[in-house]
């Protein structure tokens, strides 16, 4: 590791009215290191990044860049000039452009005849270089792609360059909608430009990745900075203490271990993928949690939308008995209703039972509201704030309140847990065990491995068909990933 220095913050604050976001952060970073950034959600992680990357200004405090002093005039433009470059959790390309004229965007240099085909293949050869096999096109456009796929281009995107320098990418959970290759893909990648004197700062919910990739961490509670470290002093339990003792250490392994396997209940759902001729049936009783599983966009997220359309009806191909909720992944696009405030977006699914006459009853949804804040620890000082005060966690809190607060009996999740912090994802394991040992059942579709444990078996998915079904007992990452590259199960 050199010792050039990119980035020094001394005493940086923000505050968003009566909610201090920031609380005198000291940070350094330097040339040629990983920094892992970790803490809970509503830590300050994304606030101090977008401070870093110039799309919030600090109320006080001293921001300095390879040397200067650019507290006064520090900005987007200015952090783009000076080489820090941010993939943020949400993703931030135009939906209605290809993937070549998001490329485009980043770089002013590119213009004059033949543009679109220089920026095209600056992208291509960026995703190619990061993510073998990516199947992304140049004309693609990025609304039509996959939530996975949008974030590849986004990822990449920030590791392009053209005329201008490239110091520092800030990665904000970068691998929270990849699967378990693709991620892989990215942190090797990651180590390789750190190894060539670029810098990264990873900030990630996911443990395992900021021990084994960062060189060193910096843990955050409540605002602060309150530990920092060379990666390799910490270990799981250490690094989970460090962040607040929200869970206790043992209790991940515990939570992996108390599996309740249960009996033939009533089948509640009966389906085969529409892609697919014959073979594995796609099955769920009566309290079960079903797990979906293989690489991204093979046919996982098409079987739970099959699903979801077949509740009010009965389909050919698709049986369904009672009603359904939807906790989304990629929450801006299908979860979140941006205008309305945290409860009115947990009580929505709801609404029905909480009509007086002919007007919805303010005090049952405020109830709910204030009910299941307690229940799965929204962070917020008032449930009447707008949704998009939340972080990115806690608005997938408010996803997982609407859903268990309402009547369904069938709760599909398209890989929820996108930057939720640990402890929080312990919380919510638990609620949707004891949720499935009352009779509701869970289809749970997620890239993170670890999830699958939680799960009373897994239907393996590729190319849009079932190839695989592990019970809980024979269920390994290695049985997983052969399945997942296999022409049959």
């Amino acid at each position: 590791m050199t010792t050039t220095q990119i980035v020094n913050f001394e005493a940086v604050a923000k505050s968003f009215g009566a909610v201090r976001a920031l609380v005198d952060v000291d940070m350094q970073v330097v040339a040629g290191e990983c920094l892992g950034l970790v803490g809970h959600n509503g830590a300050g992680k994304s606030t101090l990044m977008n401070v870093l990357a110039g799309t919030l200004s600090a109320d006080t405090g001293v921001i300095g860049i390879h040397g200067q002093n650019l507290t006064r005039h520090y900005n987007v433009a200015v952090a783009h000039d000076h080489g820090i470059r941010c993939v943020f959790q949400e993703l931030s390309l135009c939906p209605n452009l290809t993937v070549a004229e998001n490329a485009r965007i980043f770089h002013a240099s590119l213009k004059g005849f033949g543009w679109k085909k220089r920026a095209g293949k600056m992208i291509i050869d960026k995703l190619d270089e990061i993510f073998p096999q990516h199947g992304i096109q140049a004309d693609d456009v990025v609304g039509d792609l996959t939530i996975g796929r949008r974030q590849m281009v986004e990822i990449s995107r920030a590791f392009t360059v053209s005329d201008e320098p490239l110091h520092l990418v800030i990665l904000d959970e970068p691998t929270s909608s990849l699967d378990v290759v693709a991620a892989r893909q990215l942190l090797s990648f990651v180590r390789k430009v750190v190894s060539e004197g670029q810098s990264c700062i990873l900030i990630s919910h996911m443990l395992a990745e900021i021990l084994d990739y960062s060189d060193r961490i910096l843990v955050m509670k409540d605002g602060e900075v309150v530990e920092e470290k060379l990666a390799q002093e910490y270990d799981r339990d250490s690094l989970v203490a460090a962040m607040g003792n929200v869970v206790e250490s043992e209790a991940i392994e515990a939570h992996e271990e108390n599996i309740k396997i249960r009996g033939k209940t009533p089948l509640v759902v009966k389906a085969v993928p529409r892609t697919q001729t014959g073979g594995i049936e796609f099955c769920a009783h009566k309290g079960e949690i079903v797990g979906l599983a293989g690489l991204a966009s093979n046919g996982q997220k098409r079987m739970l939308l099959q699903v979801f359309s077949a509740a009010d009806r009965h389909l050919n191909d698709t049986r369904v008995e009672g009603p359904v909720a939807l906790v989304a992944g990629d929450r801006q696009t299908d979860g979140i209703f941006h205008l309305w405030s945290i409860g009115q977006n947990v009580g929505v699914r709801s609404l029905k039972n909480m009509v007086k006459g002919w007007l919805i009853g303010r005090d049952q949804e405020d109830a709910m509201a204030s009910k299941w804040q307690a229940k799965i620890k929204i962070k917020t000082p008032d449930m009447n704030n707008n949704i998009l005060s939340l972080s990115g966690g806690n608005q997938q809190k408010a996803l997982f309140a609407r859903a268990l607060g309402s009547d369904a009996e069938i709760v599909l999740m398209d890989d929820p847990m996108r930057g939720v912090d640990v402890g929080t994802k312990l919380e919510v394991y638990d609620q949707i065990r004891k949720e499935a040992e009352e009779g509701r059942t869970f289809l749970w579709y997620t890239t993170e491995m670890d999830e699958l444990f939680n799960c009373d078996h897994v239907y393996v998915f590729r190319n849009g068909q079932i190839v695989s079904e592990l019970s809980r007992s024979e269920l390994t990452e290695e049985k997983i990933l052969q399945s997942s590259f296999k022409e049959s199960a």
